[in-house]
């Protein structure tokens, strides 16, 4: 089996089964930092199989949009995992400025969830829309920075090739750890994790994501919860091949093998902060977001002082 089969193979189970693995592993590590055993590493599986089961209750006042939010979310979702090189510099869907398609299929996903969060007419969901909208408004720019920045640094324009040269680059020790820490940061913010967002909270007043989802039920809930994993995995991923060092056309065993084990130690990483840190006030997240704009204007400076491309 040739290298780029046997890493489409991988990319495929990685997208269908990480999301489950490190939902276990962030809950699994609270768990041990409250002296408790937690749940199986595979619980949200079992959730998500569970809500399959169920018939979904929808109320009378939305539209047919609200039916298919979910799906169109989890469509994005998995279209958006197709661009993501998670094993360093592969993708299965590459092109010049590929990029650019990933992050507006990320914001597609982001605007029919809002819609339908202001379908049902419930003034909590559409608190929870305007909350997204307006983090969401701050995230992006940094990641687009971000981008930016690496395409400045390896002069490509391919997601795979922007993140799978950088290494090659002779100041990528003085950069990855500022475009590490803000892949932290967006993960946090765009997959509703401590401390922007507490996915196990019960206040409406607080929520984000969990608020605008309220009104899913059933098959629709577990197509919404499975997408937020695919965002979860998407940003563990980028992170593992900012930091993986193997190329996966050359070594793809090694390459496969390390990516994963940098994903899990992601989710450790981001058990280990929901368990330290309470949530942010809401005053404070937006500042929180423009840590991740300020670490990649660090990268930047760094890469346009050293004079940018290969």
């Amino acid at each position: 089996m040739n290298a780029p089969v046997l890493l489409t193979l991988a990319h495929i189970v990685l997208v269908l089964g990480m999301p489950f693995l490190l939902i276990g592993v962030i809950n699994r590590t609270k768990s041990w930092w409250a002296a408790r055993k937690g749940p199986g590493l595979l619980q949200s599986f079992h959730d998500l199989r569970r809500l399959l089961r169920k018939r979904p209750v929808v109320s009378h006042t939305t539209t047919p949009l609200f039916r298919a939010s979910a799906w169109a979310v989890l469509a994005c979702g998995l279209l958006a995992m197709g661009f993501a090189p998670m094993l360093g510099q592969f993708a299965p869907l590459s092109f010049a400025h590929d990029f650019v398609a990933m992050a507006y299929t990320l914001g597609l996903a982001r605007l029919v969830q809002m819609l339908a969060a202001m379908d049902v007419g419930s003034p909590f969901e559409g608190m929870g829309a305007a909350r997204e909208a307006m983090f969401g408004a701050f995230a992006e720019p940094a990641l687009f920075l971000l981008l930016g920045t690496l395409s400045a640094a390896t002069g490509l324009s391919s997601f795979s090739d922007l993140l799978g040269h950088l290494h090659h680059t002779p100041y990528y020790a003085l950069i990855v750890a500022p475009l590490a820490l803000a892949l932290l940061i967006l993960l946090q913010t765009e997959a509703a994790r401590v401390p922007v967002d507490d996915p196990q909270t019960h206040l409406e007043l607080t929520m984000i994501h969990e608020v605008m989802i309220l009104d899913h039920s059933g098959p629709d809930l577990a197509a919404m919860q499975y997408a937020a994993g695919l965002k979860l995995t998407l940003y563990c991923g980028l992170i593992a091949t900012l930091l993986n060092p193997f190329d996966p056309l050359v070594a793809p065993v090694a390459a496969i093998a390390t990516s994963i084990g940098l994903m899990l130690a992601v989710a450790v990483v981001v058990g280990c902060f929901e368990s330290l840190m309470a949530r942010l006030p809401l005053k404070w997240v937006t500042g929180y977001v423009w840590v991740a704009g300020w670490l990649t204007l660090v990268a930047a400076a760094v890469v346009g002082v050293t004079g940018g491309g290969l």
